[in-house]
Parts: C-alpha cells; sequence; structure tokens
C-alpha cells in the first residue's frame, strides 16, 4: 500500500482512435440531444444577444433606493438601465419646462 491517497500509475495508461463511424456520432447526437447538451459547433453564438447599452453609471445609493429600483425593474422585466434612463428622460423634461 501506497502512503498516497490516490495515484496512477501513467505508464500503463494507452491513447486509442477515436470513433469515427458514422453509427458512433449518431449515438453520441442523440445522447447530447437527450440530456440537454447544445451544439458548441464553431459559428454558432452562444450567451445572450448584445446590448445596446454599452455605457456604465457606477453610481452609489442608499440601499433602499438599489432596492426599490431592483424591484421596480424586476416587475417590469427590464434591465436597471432603463430605470434609470427613464427618470433621466423626466428629469431633462423637468429642466426644460423650467426655462
Amino acid at each position: 500500500m501506497t502512503s498516497k491517497p490516490f495515484s496512477v500509475d501513467l505508464g500503463r495508461l494507452r491513447s486509442r482512435e477515436k470513433d469515427h463511424s458514422a453509427a458512433a456520432v449518431e449515438r453520441a447526437e442523440r445522447a447530447g440531444e437527450e440530456l440537454g447538451f447544445v451544439d458548441r459547433a464553431p459559428g454558432r453564438r452562444r450567451g445572450r444577444k448584445p446590448s445596446p447599452r454599452t455605457g456604465q453609471v457606477h453610481a452609489k445609493v442608499l440601499p433602499h433606493v438599489a432596492t426599490e429600483i431592483a424591484g421596480e425593474a424586476r416587475r417590469r422585466g427590464v434591465q436597471q438601465g432603463v430605470i434609470l434612463e427613464e427618470a433621466w428622460a423626466l428629469y431633462k423634461a423637468a429642466e426644460e419646462a423650467e426655462k
């Protein structure tokens, strides 16, 4: 018995050629689909669609304000940036009305 809790004799490992037959590929494809795996072939874009909102605002706010903004965004199903954009539009409209 060795003092190591886990060991592998790398000298006994052998490489073997991957089965590229049509039947093997079909079995692998079918198994992947059944388990919910998605195709990761090159050229297929994964992840979220890019957002047109690329500007960032890093504002420190009171905790209750952050909670309220997040809650409103969740309730409406929009990003928090939409809430800020609308608030800014209202601010600018109020400034224009004062002139």
